[in-house]
Order: C-alpha cells, then sequence, then structure tokens
C-alpha cells in the first residue's frame, strides 16, 4: 500500500481507509456488518411488502411508513455493500463513484429528516384535529406530501455537492472513513474549499433545523391538547398514537447530535468517529421496523397473515386501532 501522503497530479479513483488500526478483525467486522445489513434489508423490506399487500394498510400513516422502510433500505445499500467491500479488501472506488455515493448518502438523509417532520404534522392532525383528520390528511394529500419530501431531499444537496466535485483533489486520495463522507473528502482538496464547505453547512443547517423545530412545535401542541383532555382513557389513547414516532424522532436527532458532536471533538481518534458514524448510520435503518412492527397491532395482524410470523409477532387480542392510523 502506498503512503496516505503521496500526492497526486489529480485524483481519479479514492482509496477508502475502512478502520483503521483493526485490519486483523476485518474478517469478524465483515460478518457483523453481512448480518447487520440482511437484518436491516429484512426488517424494512417486510414492512414494504406488508404496506403494499394489505389494504388495511393503505392509509396515510402506514404510507408514511412505507416512504420510512424505503428510505432506511436505500441508505443501507448505499453504505454497507460497499463497506463490506472495504473489509473484504477491495477499497478502491472511482472519483465519479464516491461522489455518487455522497450524494444518495446525504439526499436520503435529507429525505429521511423531511419525512419525519411529515409524520409529526400527521401525528399532530390526528391528535389535536381528529374531526378534520380525515379531509386534510387525505390519501392524495398524504401522496403529495410524501412526493414534496422526496424532492426536497433529492434537489437541496445537489448544487453543493456539484460544487464539491468540480474542486481538484491532489494532496491525498485516501478518505479516513469507512465510506466516502462530505467532510472526509473535502479534507482531501486541493484548493481552498472555504465557500463550498460553508454553503454545505448553511443547507445542513437549514435542512435539520426547520425539520426539527416544526417536530418541536407539532408535539408542543400535541402535549397541550393532551393536557387538556378530560378521561385519562383519552390521553393515553392519545399517547399511544404518538409514541412509536416519538421513538423515532428521538432515535433520529439524539444519533444525529452524537455524529455532529464526534466530528467535532479533536480528541476522539478517528476509530472513535467512525463508530460514533455507525451509530446513526446503521443502527437507526434496523431499529425503525423494529418499533413500528412491536408496537403496531396492524403491522402484527398483517405479519401473521401474510408471512405466518406467529412466533415473531405473537397476536394479541386487542387489535383495533383508532381510525387516524
Amino acid at each position: 500500500m502506498s503512503d496516505p501522503n503521496t500526492s497526486l497530479p489529480s485524483a481519479s479513483y479514492f482509496i477508502i481507509v475502512g478502520v483503521p488500526g483493526l485490519q486483523e478483525h476485518y474478517t469478524t467486522l465483515f460478518l457483523i456488518f453481512l448480518l447487520l445489513f440482511l437484518a436491516t434489508i429484512l426488517g424494512n423490506l417486510m414492512i414494504v411488502v406488508l404496506v403494499s399487500l394489505d389494504p388495511r394498510l393503505h392509509t396515510p400513516m402506514y404510507i408514511f411508513l412505507w416512504n420510512l422502510a424505503v428510505l432506511d433500505v436505500l441508505v443501507t445499500i448505499t453504505i454497507i455493500p460497499k463497506l463490506l467491500a472495504v473489509l473484504w479488501g477491495n477499497n478502491r472506488i472511482s472519483f465519479t463513484g464516491c461522489f455518487l455515493q455522497m450524494y444518495f448518502f446525504i439526499s436520503v438523509s435529507a429525505t429521511e429528516v423531511f419525512l419525519v417532520a411529515a409524520m409529526a404534522y400527521d401525528r399532530y392532525m390526528a391528535v389535536v384535529k381528529p374531526l378534520h383528520y380525515n379531509t386534510i390528511i387525505s390519501t392524495k394529500a398524504c401522496l403529495t406530501m410524501t412526493t414534496t419530501v422526496w424532492a426536497l431531499g433529492f434537489l437541496v444537496p445537489l448544487v453543493s455537492l456539484v460544487l464539491a466535485s468540480s474542486v481538484p483533489f491532489c494532496t491525498s486520495n485516501y478518505v479516513l472513513h469507512c465510506f466516502c463522507d462530505y467532510p472526509s473528502v473535502m479534507s482531501l482538496a486541493c484548493a481552498d474549499v472555504t465557500a463550498q464547505v460553508n454553503f454545505a453547512l448553511l443547507l445542513v443547517m437549514i435542512g435539520v433545523w426547520g425539520p426539527f423545530l416544526f417536530v418541536l412545535w407539532s408535539y408542543y401542541r400535541i402535549i397541550i391538547s393532551v393536557v387538556k383532555m378530560k378521561t385519562v382513557e383519552s390521553r393515553k389513547k392519545a399517547f399511544s398514537m404518538c409514541s412509536s414516532h416519538v421513538v423515532v424522532v428521538v432515535l433520529h436527532y439524539v444519533s444525529q447530535a452524537v455524529v455532529y458532536i464526534g466530528l467535532r471533538v479533536d480528541s476522539i481518534s478517528p476509530i472513535g468517529r467512525i463508530f460514533i458514524g455507525a451509530l446513526y448510520y446503521f443502527l437507526t435503518p434496523l431499529v425503525n421496523p423494529v418499533i413500528y412492527s412491536l408496537r403496531n397491532e396492524k403491522i402484527k395482524a398483517a405479519a401473521q397473515r401474510y408471512f405466518g410470523l406467529k412466533f415473531v409477532f405473537p397476536h394479541t387480542a386487542k387489535n383495533t386501532v383508532s381510525a387516524a392510523e
């Protein structure tokens, strides 16, 4: 292997370092990430198939859930297959392939942030304005919202990544990460990239903080509405309608915050930053289908009906949910 500090006339390919210092454990890591990949794909594809097949799940809430599962599949296949190749010894990636991986990862992540906000609005309408829910969150409105979410997610990062791809890379072609991460790749540029990085940071701040503040506002209104409910049973029902989404929101934003802090603390080693990144890149897509599958009676009933998964999803007598679901 050549020296990572070797100067290049122009980088036509990058070398993904992977997990430095753990090369002797690459076989074990390969098996772990392969199992993680299979579990994540199977869990999310199960939700995609169930929502597609079962007419009972053709409602706005489950349309949002279907989109979340598709996004989790996309982010998984964007990162893990190449990571497995790196662990197997094929750590080279073309310039075009690197930026395509970067674009799809950022776009899918951005789309998921917008989708989480859309799901918060869905829960807000279900709890705060239940009598108007079916009118406002109709199937047509839901499809319009999801289409907008996908369009924003894939259009917002496009300009910044096109600008980044035009930068010359000639100091080194070693990406100190387990995939083509934007900060890791841009650190290899041999030109002043301050303007590109600041523009990308501005888009990230708008794309993350805007939806986050909207989610906070939605749940503030939900909590106020629940507190005003007269019976304990109605309060429990309202919180139950939002519980799965709350867990996803907390997991999503906490893992993002941990990654953000981890990338900016100088005392954390490159290995530590890679494993911190794995919290968001790998754990969230794996856990999301588990959260919705285990807490949702309709999903469990559909899994029993189509797949016969009685052992995984034991049948319960409580099989009713609100009309808002």
